[in-house]
């Protein structure tokens, strides 16, 4: 009995010892192969960081792959396909942010435009960009703006004319080439630089004359086809170079006749003019 005993334990005995065995080669199975599996895995980081480095354009398709996978992820829980690049491409400044002069401006013409002052202030720090490496007042590009389209960069004429200089698209293809192409026409900045650009050649071309230089801006070789557009951009003007200097310009149409306004106006206004 002792003996059968003695024998059942050593059984179990080595029943445990087998299955400690077991247990100890099976753990040390998955750390080896965990091991080797993080070592290939760093081993294929290497190798795919130095592909990547040494094939620029191989990275760029896996950025913009990855970039394309999560957006869907991110289209997929918002339920709508967002932009990334659309902060790079706002146009809209905090008019806080400008200086004094450009500041009056933005708040003056939204009041008047009912227009945001955030893109408005854009469109106004681009103006005083512009500005001057165009010998073109500022504020005459905005008055521009202000009568071709009210600064509504979807704007488009009868006669073909779009965006917020109301550029003939057709004619001026050509220039929208740098920026993607005729569709550009409706991005506000690139519209703005191009109409800077044909008005730049329209004053040329009057051999200096602004007021002639509008003239031919909007197309008419007289007066009477001009209907008075040029007096009216003027107007303009002189009202933008007042509001500037923080001078107290009424943003309601006035009474008098337009011809009366400009005279007035441009007298007050002229001390504030700095290319004439």
């Amino acid at each position: 009995m002792k003996a059968a005993t003695h024998r059942a334990k050593h059984a179990l005995q080595q029943l445990r010892l087998g299955v400690a065995t077991v247990l100890n080669d099976i753990g040390q199975g998955f750390f080896l192969i965990g091991h080797n599996g993080f070592a290939l895995v760093g081993v294929t980081v290497v190798l795919v960081s130095l592909t990547f480095y040494l094939r620029p354009d191989l990275r760029t398709s896996g950025e913009a792959l990855l970039m394309s996978w999560l957006q869907e992820r991110q289209t997929g829980t918002l339920g709508f396909a967002t932009d990334i690049d659309a902060a790079d491409r706002a146009t809209a400044n905090d008019p806080r942010d400008l200086p004094k002069q450009q500041a009056n401006l933005a708040y003056w013409l939204s009041r008047k435009y009912r227009v945001a002052p955030e893109p408005l202030s854009a469109l106004i720090a681009e103006a005083y960009e512009l500005g001057p490496v165009n010998q073109i007042e500022p504020t005459l590009i905005l008055a521009v703006m202000a009568i071709e389209s009210g600064f509504n960069p979807f704007a488009q004429s009868t006669m073909g004319a779009q965006g917020l200089m109301q550029v003939m698209t057709k004619i001026h293809s050509d220039k929208y080439e740098g920026f993607g192409g005729k569709f550009a026409a409706f991005d506000p900045v690139a519209n703005l630089r191009v109409g800077v650009n044909v008005l730049k050649e329209c004053i040329a071309r009057a051999g200096g004359s602004v007021e002639v230089g509008l003239k031919f801006y909007v197309g008419a070789s007289n007066n009477e086809m001009e209907g008075g557009y040029a007096q009216k951009v003027m107007v303009e003007h002189a009202r933008l170079l007042l509001v500037a200097a923080g001078q107290t310009v009424p943003a309601s149409e006035p009474t008098e006749t337009p011809a009366t306004t400009f005279e007035k106006l441009w007298e007050r206004a002229q001390k504030f003019t700095k290319f004439r």
